[in-house]
């Protein structure tokens, strides 16, 4: 998003704060909102210095346009939803750049319902935002802002009202990644009588997703735990670690509730997944026979087709998981406590849960294309012929996928197969002839 012009992506306007995404967008934004989103609205926000900068301006615009503002203060992105049918609100705001570094932020709506707004929505929003506004309202007529008292606790009850593992006996670590967890993660776990130490739970404004949450994993030590949680900025997502300090991805956390649900009877539609998820899931969901709907990458598509089908679990590898018997968009607190619940009742420790599905070796190359379009460098003849070779020889037990990003001008070419050499040089032959392509 440059100068003036305000734009949708895939999880909401993102920019560099006070630069590409400055007071003045989010003000307008907010007078758009006013618009068309209705009359009350609650926002929220995740740690990062600016947030307060662009909840404010945010604020201003909604209550310039004569909407009634319910300001929750820091909270994790899926509170914020999940408040806003709770509190009577019209729709939602937060203000937040996920797991972007902390100089980088956001803003994203959702309806009434808890649910993100439709790309038709966005757009509309984009279009009242860039245009003129009409005379304002005054007097009695202009919006308030109010704080909302204690809305950490508001949501923690929600979410425990409806999912209460038996955490009396747990070693749990929980990184916070200094973001919109530190309040509410520690206050759940706290509250189901669990045993847990707490990292990155300080935030300052410049540390949120800095070398700590589920970006950086890999560099969290859960020993003496019996299972890590680590969560991104915003808290929309977790990743876990098992007792032995082996990664469980998002693919994994889906296959386990998945199996379980469906053991239980309560697996519904199914499960969504993304295109991205990797190929050993596909094989375990085959294999115990539970239906799987694939779609593109993004939360958003994920959540429209888990209403559409009535799936019971969705979600993609990066740990942005919905389980639809508790929430309606993703939620880092409630899958922790989902799969927590999985290891209660099973009585089975993490590592042998995850044992659900084999990971096949996976390689990933972003091929920049310049100037030219990724989405026909993608359907040259000379792509074309180079992916029907590498299929013919992935055979069964592999596969290739071609997607020209939506956010740089790159092709992504993945490869998945059990012989992690053979992963490797396929993809590697398919890049170069991506990279060949002149259009």
């Amino acid at each position: 998003m440059a100068g003036s012009r305000i734009r949708f992506g895939t999880d909401g306007v993102r920019g560099e704060a006070n630069s590409t995404l400055r007071p003045e967008h989010a003000l307008r934004l907010g007078l758009a909102a006013a618009r068309t989103l209705g009359r009350r609205v609650c926002i929220g926000r995740d740690t990062r210095l600016s947030g307060g900068m662009l909840s404010c301006a945010l604020a201003a615009g909604l209550a310039s346009g004569g909407t009634e503002v319910l300001d929750l203060g820091v909270l994790p992105t899926p509170a914020v939803a999940a408040l806003a049918p709770e509190l009577g609100m019209d729709a939602a705001g937060v203000v937040s750049a996920s797991h972007n570094p902390y100089p980088d932020n956001g803003i994203k709506f959702f309806s009434g319902e808890g649910v993100k707004l439709s790309g038709e929505q966005e757009r509309e929003l984009e279009r009242l935002a860039a245009g003129e506004f009409p005379e304002r309202p005054v007097g009695s007529g202009v919006g308030g802002v109010r704080a909302v008292e204690d809305a950490a606790g508001m949501y923690v009850e929600g979410v425990l009202s409806r999912l209460y593992p038996d955490a009396g006996g747990r070693r749990i670590l929980l990184d916070c990644a200094n973001g919109a967890a530190c309040e509410t993660a520690p206050l759940a776990f706290e509250r189901l009588g669990a045993h847990f130490g707490l990292v990155a739970a300080e935030p300052d404004g410049t540390n949120i997703n800095d070398g700590c949450g589920s970006t950086h994993i890999g560099d969290l030590d859960p020993s003496g735990y019996d299972v890590a949680f680590a969560f991104d900025g915003d808290a929309d997502r977790v990743l876990a670690l098992d007792e032995r300090g082996g990664v469980v991805d998002g693919d994994r956390i889906i296959a386990i509730l998945a199996r379980d649900l469906a053991e239980r009877g309560q697996i519904g539609g199914g499960i969504v997944v993304t295109v991205m998820s990797n190929l050993g899931f596909f094989k375990a969901m085959e294999r115990l026979g539970i239906p799987c709907e694939v779609v593109p990458v993004g939360d958003r598509y994920v959540a429209e087709a888990m209403r559409r089908t009535g799936a019971a679990v969705g979600g993609e590898q990066s740990g942005h998981v919905i389980v639809s018997r508790y929430t309606k968009t993703g939620d880092g607190l409630v899958t922790a406590l989902a799969l927590l619940e999985v290891m209660e009742r099973s009585g089975m420790p993490l590592y042998e849960l995850a044992g659900v599905m084999e990971v096949y070796p996976q390689t990933l190359i972003n091929v920049p294309v310049g100037g030219a379009d990724a989405g026909e460098v993608c359907g040259s003849e000379e792509v074309r012929r180079a992916v029907e070779e590498a299929r013919r020889r992935l055979g069964d037990e592999g596969r290739i996928l071609l997607r020209p990003s939506g956010t740089e001008p790159v092709v992504r070419v993945m490869v998945e197969h059990l012989d992690e050499r053979v992963c490797t040089e396929v993809c590697e032959e398919v890049a170069e002839v991506v990279a060949g392509v002149r259009c």
